[in-house]
């Protein structure tokens, strides 16, 4: 995760809820006193945001001490502490909505990606992500996808160029907008066409896609409709597929199933700050 762009992204984020400053903090505590807070788990889950944590308080004060017990990618049960933090009092207490907003944020996120891979169990297909993210957050919410295990598709809509319905329609045709994309395009980056049918599985062919999206289509026609595409060219499986029904594109064959959900439908993961008075 780039860490500029974290600790800016926080900066925004602290001015945002401190605004002037934290009035309630300010009236009741000096700036001396000093204090523990630990991050406590509520339920099960995956484990994400712990460079949110380290940061978020660096920016409040470089004294401020983080001690981590659970890291990235590692599961935590209902009662695990799974990180502290030791400082002034008011540091503690000004910082820990923000931060805890986005710690569960990000594990609801990789506990929500991490299910779904299990479920789909493919040594072949890969589980990602999409555009689907909360605006503000997209760095962070794909940060915990790649930490559930899933895989990020394009990260906004300069880095791929995919050529959706919409753009089918006021095109003309899928091999017209393949071929005015191409022209203007680097080396260095894809052209993915979303399919409907058949016939547009073929027309995205010839027109020379790198990768084709099977929109909205069952498992048996996924499988049939791979057959006729070549190796060279990446699949990708998209639209109504949920976490109920996922396991039945397991054997289908195609490369990649994109998933909305992992991001916009995922739960926080419950996760509370419990506070104590620092040893002196």
């Amino acid at each position: 995760m780039n860490k500029i762009k974290l600790r800016s992204m926080l900066e925004q984020f602290f001015v945002e809820d401190i605004g002037e400053r934290d009035i309630s903090t300010d009236l009741i505590f000096g700036n001396v006193e000093r204090g523990e807070i630990s991050f406590i788990a509520k339920e099960d889950g995956l484990f994400c945001g712990e460079e949110v944590i380290s940061v978020g308080f660096e920016i409040l004060s470089k004294e401020n001490q983080v001690e981590q017990f659970v890291h990235d990618g590692m599961p935590f049960n209902k009662g695990d502490i799974l990180a502290k933090v030791t400082g002034k009092i008011a540091d503690l207490l000004t910082g820990e909505r923000v931060v805890l907003n986005l710690v569960q944020r990000m594990c609801g996120v990789a506990t929500m990606t991490k299910r779904a891979v299990s479920q789909l169990n493919s040594s072949h297909t890969r589980i990602c992500d999409t555009r689907k993210t909360t605006p503000g957050l997209r760095m962070l919410e794909k940060y915990a996808v790649r930490i559930g295990g899933g895989f990020n598709h394009r990260i906004g809509l300069y880095d791929g160029v995919m050529i959706k319905d919409n753009h089918i329609t006021f095109a003309g045709s899928i091999t017209e907008a393949v071929t005015k994309a191409r022209a203007g395009l680097g080396h260095m980056v894809k052209i993915e066409v979303e399919t409907e049918t058949l016939e547009q599985v073929r027309e995205a062919i010839n027109a020379g896609a790198d990768v084709i999206m099977f929109d909205n289509r069952t498992p048996q026609e996924i499988t049939e409709w791979i057959k006729i595409v070549p190796d060279t060219i990446i699949t990708e499986a998209s639209g109504g597929i949920t976490m109920e029904n996922i396991a039945s594109y397991s054997e289908t064959g195609v490369d990649y199933i994109s998933l909305g959900f992992l991001t916009h439908s995922a739960k926080a993961v419950d996760i509370s700050v419990k506070v104590s008075i620092a040893a002196c």
